[in-house]
Order: C-alpha cells, then structure tokens, then sequence
C-alpha cells in the first residue's frame, strides 16, 4: 500500500491540475467511473488552451472534466463525494485530508484555520464533512472471529459529585480482534439496548468477550458464545478471553478527544 507525507504530497501537487490527477488515480485507478450512471469509457474534455477553462462567472480554473459516453453528463473526480461544489482548492482538500486520518489524535478545526490560512467556517466546514464520510462508509460484513464489546461514558466532567453517569452518553463500541471497530451512541446501557446491537453486529459462530456487566448477560443466548471478564475483582484477563482490545480503543478515542479539543489554560 502507497504511503504519502505532507512533503511528498506538497513537492508532486504543484497545482490544482495535479491535484485532480492525484485524486483520480486514487478514486479510479486509470478507468474513470461516471459517478451519474456508473459507466466506464468517458472521455477527456481538454480545455482549449491545453491547461484551464473559463467558469460562467469568466474566472480561469484547473478543474479536469470528464463526460460520459452514455449519460453524455459531465463530471469531475469530486462529482458527489464531500468535495462536490467547494470553493476550496482541491490542493487544500488533499492536504486536510491527509492529516485528518493520519493524525493519531485528531485535527481542530482551528488548527486547520491556522495552517491554510481559511475562514474558522471554511475549517469547520471541511472538517465536518470528512467526519461524515468516514461515518458513512458501511461496514462491508459482520464481525467474526473473537470480538469485545464494552461501553464508554462521554460527557461533562464532574468534580466530588462521583461518576456523573447521568449528565453522560454511553457509546457502545464492538470491535473484532485484531480488526475493525464500530462506535455507536446508546439511548442507555440496559439489556435491551446492548445484546440487540452487539448480537447484531457480529457473524454466526462468533465468540464475544464482555465485562460482568448485567447489561450483556442475555448476550449469551444470542450468540455463539459469550464470555465475559469480572474487573471488580481485577481480573483482566483469562486466557484468550479480555476486553484489553476494546479497553485500549477507548484509551485511544479518549486522548484523542483531548488532543484534538484543547482549552486555553486560562479558560474556566
């Protein structure tokens, strides 16, 4: 798998043309794709004086069209993706792009207003349609093998008031060992809502691990095999059954929020 830098990508992306290109061999590998009627074989409309063309409104612009032989539509390479009818150029799209899933622990949107020089709404704009998207790529199967499930609390923080579960949410996550995670916001943390989602998020024949939570216990007759993990007791681990899996994802996700959403020190 090809791995790209932010200065790899700034030396080939000299313009926005390269940009398109780069996108393009990313998305269509050689065979552009009408994204109107899924067509392959359209064709190149060169502009007229081989580099840009004029917009309606008479502005020069880089963009590369296609138009498809059977629909007789044109299109580009961000036709219908998050991209579709930005006014951002497509040079900074990319770069976005790149930090925001190579970032371990997020990427501001104010971050982003600082480094591209953007609006704070341009930023906030473009940062929340990346989520989207990666919100919205369906997960193509279920989860096999041995998968943990466990619930995180998200919320206000509170101070000699114990845990303050009320003021928080729960996020549900099952994730497949050595695979992938699925993260989903609960109406609460009772049996009703927990066994439904994690047997419904998991192949026949799998083994889920849990904690001694009562939430999971019907969980048992819904799947494969449940076993769970008693933490009250400080046990972690018992053979091949833990939640250590799940457990280091929240870790993840809960510095990642932090590093991400950062407050001035002085802030109150």
């Amino acid at each position: 798998m090809e791995t790209f830098s932010i200065p790899s990508l700034a030396q080939d992306l000299q313009t926005e043309a390269d940009a398109y290109r780069f996108l393009e061999d990313l998305r269509w590998q050689g065979t552009p794709v009408c994204p109107h009627c899924e067509a392959t074989g359209a064709y190149f409309l060169t502009p007229k004086n081989g580099t840009a063309r004029t917009t309606r409104t008479g502005a020069q612009t880089e963009r590369r069209l296609w138009k498809c032989r059977v629909c007789r539509k044109q299109f580009s390479v961000i036709t219908n993706t998050v991209m579709h009818g930005t006014k951002v150029p497509i040079r900074t799209w990319v770069f976005v792009l790149l930090e925001m899933v190579a970032s371990k622990n997020g990427v501001a949107a104010r971050e982003i207003e600082r480094k591209y020089q953007v609006t704070p709404r341009t930023a906030w704009h473009m940062t929340c349609r990346i989520r989207e998207a990666m919100k919205a790529d369906p997960l193509a199967s279920l989860f096999s093998g041995i998968v943990e499930a466990d619930e995180m609390y998200v919320g206000p923080r509170t101070k000699g008031q114990g845990h303050g579960l009320d003021e928080k949410v729960p996020v549900v996550t099952v994730i497949e060992r050595g695979g992938r995670a699925k993260s989903v916001v609960a109406s609460d943390n009772t049996g009703k809502v927990l066994v439904p989602l994690v047997a419904g998020s998991v192949a026949p024949g799998t083994a889920v691990v849990t904690d001694s939570w009562k939430g999971y216990n019907d969980l048992r007759h819904h799947v494969a095999k449940h076993e769970t993990v008693n933490h009250r007791v400080k046990e972690w681990t018992r053979g091949e059954w833990t939640t250590n899996t799940v457990e280091g994802f929240f870790g993840q996700v809960r510095r990642s929020i932090t590093g991400t959403h950062t407050g001035s020190p002085t802030s109150t």
